[in-house]
């Protein structure tokens, strides 16, 4: 590939710096990169939308994935964000992209992480506003797959939906000011759209996500927002 001069780093990033260079966006790449390509190649071929084109890796030895123009939508979330439109959006992406997975010849380990039990397709795995690319105020394409790794539907449908409907309480900075109907109204939703799923399995999976991060997260300041948060989902369960 063709030395490009680089721009400033994108927004996100979180366990790596994130680059633009000309009409490609480039990461580090580690020993999940092949898999993670296979997916994205697989799914286009598939004709699957919403997947940008795996480019290999650069002379640098970073992957390199096409740069979708668009809307990535970062805290604080604006406020057409929190329509109902976007979470059906969101559903209906997700059931499209699940279920072309089960067609795909891809191996259950060597991804970022192990496999999450039960493995029905392959995930996301950090379906979030900020890893979302926006047209208009609608869902053109994710990105962002390095976390992507086999597990249950319910997975991704989990941190959707803790990110897209905003399961907080009341006061949290990122959140939306929402009652716990409210909250269930929005999962329901989501789940309408995605098709033959239940709310409170949803939810449970939010709160799995959310043990999840409680643990690995980096920075004390979020781990803090993430235990309030898993307790609120928690209430909503009980």
């Amino acid at each position: 590939m063709r030395r490009v001069e680089e721009s400033e780093p994108l927004p996100g990033g979180n366990t790596a710096p994130v680059v633009r260079v000309g009409d490609t966006v480039r990461r580090v790449a580690g020993p999940w990169t092949p898999r993670v390509a296979a997916l994205m190649t697989g799914l286009r071929a598939a004709r699957v939308p919403y997947v940008p084109k795996h480019l290999g890796l650069d002379e640098r030895g970073r992957e390199v994935v096409e740069h979708v123009e668009g809307e990535v939508p970062v805290y604080p979330m604006p406020p057409w964000l929190w329509q109902d439109a976007v979470l059906r959006d969101v559903g209906r992406a997700l059931r499209r992209i699940h279920d072309a997975t089960l067609h795909l010849d891809l191996p259950r380990h060597g991804w970022r992480r192990e496999p999450v039990e039960p493995v029905e397709v392959v995930t996301h795995g950090d379906v979030a506003p900020y890893n979302c690319v926006f047209v208009d105020r609608r869902l053109v394409a994710l990105i962002d797959w390095d976390h992507a790794v086999p597990g249950p539907r319910l997975r991704d449908l989990g941190v959707a939906a803790y990110r897209f409907v905003s399961l907080t309480p009341l006061g949290h900075p990122d959140g939306l000011e929402l009652t716990a109907d409210e909250q269930w109204r929005r999962v329901q939703v989501l789940c309408e759209a995605y098709g033959d799923v239940a709310p409170v399995d949803v939810v449970h999976w939010a709160a799995l996500h959310l043990e999840d991060l409680v643990v690995t997260a980096a920075n004390p300041d979020h781990v803090r927002l993430y235990v309030g948060d898993l307790a609120h989902v928690r209430s909503l369960l009980a």
